[in-house]
């Protein structure tokens, strides 16, 4: 794909979808749910969008992973392991979506993130309360960690949020606490994905510095908002966005047939 052919209309777009993501994901998560149908919209091939999506999401989850480890909310004797697992297993499911069907890649991205959005809406993370471990942490590392690794390498949005999920669930950690290791896990999975996506050629460069652009300002904005927003009307704009997004793309779709 030929970056320079982006109109300024789509470049605003973009823009401005991912300072709305950039915004949200600050406040309430689910960032993901709004900038990968925007590049779907926007006529990005679904590989194409899935790379360029890894490109602008890995600078948030870097940030947010620098400054866990600066403020000493982990470990890294804790979790390099674990960073360690959830990157191979990031590039095998980023490896495996390469060897999709382009045409079939198309329906199936709309289908994971409206399940997705019904998910990040139902089951919000303050829901969740601390137990006692129900699983080791040898085996949460090389079962759970991998293949929550590997969902986030086949398409990504809400992978910070299982991570933190699954923590608590199974593992008995408190939400504070696995929210921060979900950090660093996120941050070596987008790596991992965003490697082997540019090692394919599937990022669009243009369209991912934009967004990153979008994203900065954009949690600039949600931090200065930060305890002054129910989080819970935010999953209901990120919902209402992301299956708006969706349901104009799949009637373009229906339309070009």
């Amino acid at each position: 794909m030929e970056p320079l052919g982006f109109s300024l209309e789509i470049i605003c777009f973009l823009f401005g979808a991912s300072l709305v993501a950039g915004f949200i994901d600050t406040l309430a998560g689910g960032g993901g749910l709004i900038t990968l149908p925007a590049l779907i919209m926007s006529g990005i091939p679904p590989l194409f969008a899935l790379g360029t999506n890894k490109l602008q999401g890995t600078m948030g989850t870097a940030t947010a992973t620098l400054m866990m480890f600066r403020k000493r909310a982990v470990r890294w004797d804790d979790v390099k392991f674990h960073m360690l697992f959830a990157f191979i297993g990031a590039a095998l499911g980023t490896a495996a979506v390469q060897l999709v069907d382009a045409e079939l890649l198309s329906l199936v991205i709309p289908v994971v993130l409206v399940v997705i959005a019904v998910y990040f809406l139902l089951f919000p993370q303050r829901s969740v309360v601390s137990s006692e471990p129900r699983m080791g942490r040898k085996l949460y590392r090389s079962l759970v960690v991998p293949a929550v690794g590997w969902y986030d390498g086949m398409f990504g949005p809400g992978t910070g949020s299982f991570f933190a999920l699954a923590g608590v669930a199974l593992r008995g950690l408190r939400l504070v606490e696995s929210t921060a290791v979900a950090k660093t896990l996120n941050f070596a999975t987008n790596i991992a994905s965003l490697l082997v996506f540019l090692l394919g050629g599937k990022v669009v460069w243009l369209a991912g510095l934009v967004m990153m652009g979008g994203q900065v300002c954009g949690a600039w904005l949600g931090s200065r908002f930060l305890f002054r927003i129910n989080p819970l009307h935010l999953r209901y704009l990120v919902v209402a966005m992301c299956l708006g997004m969706l349901a104009k793309y799949l009637v373009s779709l229906v339309a070009s047939s």
